[in-house]
């Protein structure tokens, strides 16, 4: 009788610990899959927008679509903030062949035919004009822009000054296409002509 209630015994014993066994295996495997999911469907942190490799601090972006007098579409310009400072991108279409200036203006209208009402360049430091002037240059001043013939072109240039919040203030920017090549160095404008395209930045 003891041999058979000592084997009984060590039978429930034996069934006791192999069910804890299981069920704490299965525990820890509903947990670990618990976590898994968790951290899988967590949003990362928002901490700005990805350009390139670069951290673009807030993702600041402004876009201005580029029109003639008549009201025809050539093009546009954006300028994105990047950890180096404000880059300007502009691609045009149907634009006259050879070298065109091309500036951001101090205001936010395009007001045909002459598009006068963009003001001057955008020149918060009150310096001169052209890249290639020593007293410059405005911080809306760029290369030219260098159209094929088969009318277009495009050109990507750092600004080397102002920020994106005086950029887009009170009464916004724009940029204008001019008709002729910008000598880079003269005082006001470079002498680059009538302007031949205009369009306003507006926040992206």
């Amino acid at each position: 009788m003891s041999v058979l209630r000592n084997g009984l015994m060590i039978g429930s014993m034996l069934a006791l610990a192999a069910t804890a066994g299981c069920s704490s295996e299965k525990t820890t495997y509903v947990d670990n899959s618990t976590d898994i999911l968790a951290n899988d469907m967590m949003p990362a942190p928002e901490t700005g927008n990805m350009m390139g490799n670069a951290m673009v601090p807030g993702g600041e972006r402004a876009e201005a679509v580029l029109k003639t007098a008549d009201g025809t579409q050539v093009g546009t310009a954006v300028v994105q903030q990047t950890a180096d400072g404000l880059q300007a991108t502009v691609q045009v279409n149907g634009v006259p062949a050879g070298k065109h200036g091309v500036h951001v203006h101090m205001t936010g209208s395009c007001e045909a035919p002459d598009f006068k009402s963009a003001g001057g360049h955008w020149n918060p430091d009150a310096k001169q004009h052209g890249i290639e002037n020593p007293q410059g240059a405005h911080a809306g001043d760029m290369p030219n822009l260098v159209v094929g013939d088969d009318g277009t072109g495009s050109l990507t240039f750092t600004l080397q000054g102002g920020s994106f919040a005086t950029l887009m203030d009170d009464d916004g920017s724009a940029f204008v296409v001019h008709a002729g090549e910008d000598d880079l160095k003269s005082d006001p404008a470079g002498d680059a002509g009538a302007r031949y395209a205009c369009g306003v930045f507006e926040a992206q």
